[in-house]
């Protein structure tokens, strides 16, 4: 597969696929950041789990701690690293920097999976601080949490960063807000990054998940049967692919997951 026709969702994932790398993930506690982390895991990397709620963020180490590669050997022991990406300040940023230059002295990749949905009605109805606090999590957060992670990351062999897409942020819709907004605003920052890093040891790329069974998807669609729609765990594997070697030199794309 060259780099030109290169599609993750083609990849056959091995077991290994991301043995000895360590993987920072955001929002890792409830939906598809929950099913990412365990897969990392389970494809042997470390996995950073950052979240703002410190029970949930538990709740998830000990299903990767209880979990088995696919190998049939243990999973690696994740790090908690709690992170209100909404109320941080520069030194949260920086205190969880320290701490990962500190404990691994590199970082091999970085998810950006927090969002915040904010309100699905028109333009004319929008709730301005609502849409600001939707901007900052979904935007201004992630280019301050890559700005402080990615001495780390350039310390890696082979670094990868994933900003976690949306359909709606790729092609307008009505009535999406400050949501479509963030996701068209965080393709339009990777793709700077991404420019920018070209001639380094880290890519950026962006992926859309599609259609899953979360809250974030029920608040959004409250009337959809949740049972028509696939579990997160169907889309992780697209993203192991850009997290992985398989995907090095792969830059400035976007892909999908499903």
């Amino acid at each position: 597969m060259t780099h030109d026709d290169f599609d993750p969702r083609r990849v056959a994932n091995t077991a290994d696929a991301l043995e000895g790398r360590v993987i920072a993930i955001t929002g890792a506690t409830g939906g598809y950041g929950r099913a990412l982390a365990l897969d990392c895991a389970r494809h042997g990397a470390e996995v950073i789990l950052i979240g703002r709620n410190v029970k949930k963020l538990e709740a998830v180490h000990t299903e990767i701690v209880a979990a088995k590669r696919g190998d049939g050997c243990a999973t690696p022991e994740p790090v908690i690293a709690p992170l209100d990406l909404e109320k941080a300040i520069a030194k949260d940023f920086d205190t969880l920097a320290d701490a990962i230059a500190a404990r691994f002295g590199r970082l091999d990749g970085l998810v950006h999976n927090a969002a915040m949905l904010g309100e699905v009605s028109p333009i004319a109805h929008q709730d301005v601080p609502t849409w600001v606090r939707v901007m900052h999590v979904n935007v201004t957060a992630p280019f301050a949490l890559t700005q402080v992670l990615l001495p780390q990351l350039l310390a890696a062999k082979d670094g990868s960063i994933v900003c976690i897409a949306s359909a709606v942020g790729r092609r307008a819709r009505a009535y999406w807000g400050a949501y479509a907004v963030s996701k068209h605003a965080l393709e339009g920052f990777a793709g700077v990054l991404a420019d920018e890093l070209e001639n380094t040891n880290v890519r950026v790329n962006t992926l859309n998940p599609g259609r899953m069974r979360t809250t974030m998807r029920r608040a959004a669609y409250p009337s959809e049967d949740a049972e028509t729609l696939p579990m997160p765990e169907v889309a992780t594997g697209a993203c192991i692919a850009l997290l992985g070697p398989v995907a090095s030199g792969i830059t400035g794309r976007r892909f999908d997951a499903q």
